[in-house]
Formats: C-alpha cells, structure tokens, sequence
C-alpha cells in the first residue's frame, strides 16, 4: 500500500484530544468534523501528516487499522469488536487458502477480517437471514475492504442447511448455534474448526452440552477475553478506569469422524483441581513435540 492517500480510501481524523473520525476521501466533496476540507486536497497527502481544517484546527490523518475501523463502522446490528476477532481467527485457525464460512454477517466486521486472513486464494461465504443486514454488509466490504470475488453472501435461514461441503472453517454468530449443528456437521470436513460466538452465559451451556451430546463434534474450548488499557503519563502509569470486559464467549470445537455406537467417546474428562502447593498442568506434553 503505498503512504500517500488516495481517492476513495478511508481515513482516521484524530484531534488533539485524541478523538476519531472516519471518513471517505471522495472526490468533489467536502469533509466536515468541526470546519470543512476538501477531500481532493488529501490526494497525495502521506499518512500520519497534520492537516487543517476551515476553523484552523489541526487533525492528524492516517488510513484506519482494523482495530480503529470496527468502532466507526456503519452498521444497524453489534458488531464483533477487535478485542475478539484476533482470538476468533487465531482459535479458529483461518489460513490463507481456507475456505470459511460465516452463519450471521451483520454488519461485515467479521466478514472483513476473514477475507483478509484467507486471502485471495481462499474463500468466505456468509449465510445473512436479514436483507437489509446482508446490504449493510456488501456496502461496508466494499468501502473499507474493496473488490472481493472470493466472497459470497446468501440470504436465507442456514438452519435449513448449507450448499457446501468440506469446508475448512465455520463461524457461527447465532442466538442459538446448537440448532446449526447437524447442518455444520454436514458441510464441514473431518478436522475442520466450528467457532461459536454468543453473549450469555445460559447461551453459552446450551451450545456446549448441544456439541457435548454430538459424536461428530470433539476438543471443546470455552472462553472470553478481557481487553484493559493503560495510561502512561510521566510518572502516572495505571490502567484506565473503564475496561472492556465481557462481550461474548467464543465456543471452538473441531469436527471429528462420527461414531454412533457412542457418542461420548471424544469427550475429554474434567482435568481434576491440581494438589496443593502443585502447579496446575497447562496440557501440554513435556516431550520435545519435534521429536
């Protein structure tokens, strides 16, 4: 990507004060946050510069990091904030090549993210009930991703099942992923990596004992993540009073081979607390895993 800004990229205006703005830099129109500027005079402007605006106040500029877009972004519905998209794509695995999909776009955040991680040889293809979500979502790939060939998005109900089959990766964003179970079973090959986001904990028991009671569903994880920022001012350096804690859990498990004749044989047992003055294990093996 070269530095210098061009027509039809988004930009971060950030204050003094360091609030953020996000626009288009649109040819022919006029940029307003407090004063107006006019977004041809950026073409060609490197990032990271100051520029004015009418009232003389100075706005540092720079193209949006993923981090600063999801916040900004147009949307109607939640959206999957950073905090929990980098462990959704690390948990979950996506690889450049994959072929992923999506149960529940909403306004694209996610959507962004994994067409960024599977690259141009890999594919998504997003499962929308809602048109005017499934709108929202073309609108904002198309402004803040650009061209994407590889993705496809269908508006329907998933519980009625998907078109593909041996697919790499699922993300399921859903009030109720353990009804999508039996559908994902179908279109995700054995070995596959099924990620289940929800934002209550009674969401949260229903959709592990729903995987718990499945044969062609194993090496279940659960968890949330917690984001707290900090100040580092002279020698005041503590955390910020407000943090981002609880949004949602993410739910992995991997497809395995089913076995009917019994169901529960790839469930893993409850590790047992660890004695006392004992360190807990972490589950990893102490053998060298290269030899």
């Amino acid at each position: 990507m070269d530095s210098h800004l061009q027509e039809n990229d988004a930009v971060i205006f950030i204050d003094r004060k360091g609030r953020r703005y996000l626009k288009m830099l649109r040819a022919g129109k006029k940029l307003l946050i407090r004063g107006e500027l006019r977004a041809d005079d950026l073409f060609g402007v490197e990032e990271g510069s100051r520029v004015k605006f009418s009232t003389g106040e100075a706005f540092l500029v720079l193209r949006p990091t993923y981090a600063d877009l999801i916040p900004h972004l147009p949307r109607a519905s939640q959206v999957i904030y950073p905090k929990d998209t980098g462990p959704l794509l690390i948990w979950g695995d996506v690889f450049p090549g994959a072929s992923v999909i999506e149960g529940g776009t909403g306004a694209g955040a996610l959507t962004i993210a994994l067409l960024r991680a599977v690259g141009p040889a890999g594919r998504v293809i997003s499962y929308e009930l809602r048109e005017d979500f499934a709108d929202a979502a073309r609108k904002n790939v198309a402004a803040f991703f650009g061209d994407a060939p590889n993705w496809t998005i269908k508006v329907r109900d998933l519980y009625a099942g998907f078109d593909e089959t041996g697919v790499d990766r699922m993300f399921l964003d859903l009030a109720e992923p353990g009804r999508a179970l039996g559908v994902a079973a179908s279109a995700l090959r054995p070995g596959a990596v099924l990620v289940c986001y929800v934002p209550t904990a009674v969401q949260l028991k229903d959709t592990v004992e729903a995987i718990q009671a499945r044969s062609d569903f194993g090496e279940i994880e659960s968890f949330e993540t917690l984001l707290r920022h900090w100040q580092v001012k002279g020698m005041s350096v503590r955390p910020h009073f407000r943090m981002i804690a609880h949004s949602a859990f993410i739910i992995v498990s991997r497809k395995l081979v089913a076995n009917p004749s019994n169901p529960h044989e790839h469930q893993q047992e409850p590790i047992p607390a660890a004695d006392s003055g004992e360190r807990e294990s972490d589950g990893v093996d102490s053998d060298d895993p290269l030899d």
